[in-house]
């Protein structure tokens, strides 16, 4: 294409001038080689000016979980416009045809994506549906409450190849019963476990695999870097385990390592145990971060593809500036076992915006929290309460991979 927004036809190469400008800092050579790994060069939009790119956006084929399910789900990401051509519409024009495109494809109903600034994407409908919690925990706080079982567990070193069948497995064992993860294949166990890690890598041992075992059963894993600095300190990527236990005895390595003083971890979840047992609970000092921001690209497909706490019949209006078809009334019938969402003359029971539709979709916050913030409106008295029960998840989404 020579102007004007469309499908991007060329190869990765020219895209890594225009991403490097767009993110304001170069990305290093295994970043770039990282990206380009789980690229898929079909689904990348573009802007260009006279045979020059000056915006760009893709989106990844990901199966995440929904409440009750799981969905296939557009991953955006490496959207950037050239500092050259911002201010001129060219990140809504992106926006809109990657959005256009998903409803009109009818396979992804959902589009979600973390924000380099989170005030740039709710414009076009995405509301903040996950957080997570970044934690420095001294070791001098160390300690954990007793937990049963632990004594039972085993924690040793794993090479990261040898290992890679079990801890992927692991991995989709736990994205099956969280909403905001999704599944990894050998393309996103690549990602996870090489050396691209988009944070600084510098004075960083390489990336160390640990594995819990009981009576000889792989029941947890987990991903760290150490430093060696003046202080010394341990970087977590990522912990998972099967129960309780496994995942305490997981931790316990992670906070007494030797010569180190701190243990930091920038992706915990928002409910996870660690911040119940820490005997200190001011000492990790969570910040609480926004994970992922989400869009129903498709109103309809989005709410039935997803189950409700409870049993729900409530006519939701919906506002939608950026994308048309998403506006009007839908009848939302359903409950645990499913549900069916269909458009309807009917008058609105409760009126939001989709930009909270998205917010609530992955189980948390609630709408009750909304409407008193005076972002949900309830129109039929008791609708509120209810429609906010039925959305809650039966767990906290968290993203645990960025992309």
């Amino acid at each position: 294409m020579t102007n004007g927004i469309g499908r991007f036809e060329g190869e990765w190469d020219e895209l890594v001038r225009l991403l490097n400008l767009g993110f304001a800092q170069p990305w290093n050579d295994a970043q770039l080689e990282a990206e380009r790994k789980v690229w898929e060069p079909a689904r990348s939009f573009v802007a260009a000016e006279d045979k020059e790119l000056t915006g760009h956006t893709t989106a990844f084929s990901l199966r995440m979980t929904v409440p009750g399910a799981q969905l296939p789900v557009a991953g955006v990401s490496m959207v950037c416009v050239s500092p050259t051509h911002t201010r001129r519409g060219i990140l809504r024009d992106l926006m809109r045809a990657q959005l256009t495109d998903l409803h009109e494809n009818g396979v992804e109903p959902v589009a979600v994506l973390t924000a380099s600034e989170p005030v740039i994407y709710g414009r076009f409908g995405y509301g903040l549906g996950s957080d997570h919690q970044q934690i420095t925990v001294p070791k001098t706080a160390r300690a954990l409450r007793p937990v049963a079982g632990v004594d039972a567990v085993r924690v040793r070193y794993a090479d990261l190849e040898e290992a890679r069948a079990v801890t992927t497995r692991i991995h989709n064992e736990q994205a099956a019963g969280r909403p905001g993860m999704f599944q990894h294949d050998d393309r996103w166990h690549d990602y996870v476990s090489g050396e691209n890690v988009v944070t600084d890598t510098s004075g960083a041992s390489p990336l160390r695999c640990v594995l819990a075992t009981v009576d000889g059963e792989v029941t947890g894993y987990a991903y760290f870097r150490t430093r060696r600095t003046t202080k010394g300190f341990v970087d977590v990527s990522r912990v998972h385990a099967r129960d309780l236990a496994s995942h305490v005895a997981l931790w316990q390595l992670l906070l007494n390592q030797d010569l180190l003083g701190e243990t930091t971890y920038e992706h915990l979840p928002s409910d996870d145990p660690l911040l119940s047992l820490l005997v200190d609970p001011r000492a990790p000092k969570p910040t609480t971060a926004d994970g992922l921001w989400v869009r129903l690209a498709d109103v309809g497909r989005a709410l039935a593809g997803r189950t409700y706490a409870e049993e729900v019949d409530v006519v939701l209006g919906v506002s939608d500036d950026f994308l048309p078809w998403n506006a009007g009334q839908w009848h939302l019938t359903g409950g645990p076992g499913g549900a069916s969402c269909e458009k309807t003359d009917r008058p609105a029971d409760v009126q939001l915006d989709v930009r909270e539709l998205g917010a609530v979709y992955l189980g948390k916050p609630s709408l009750a929290l909304l409407g008193a913030a005076g972002l949900v409106e309830e129109r039929t008295e008791g609708a509120l309460a209810a429609t906010s029960r039925a959305f809650l998840g039966k767990r906290l989404p968290w993203l645990d991979t960025g992309f």
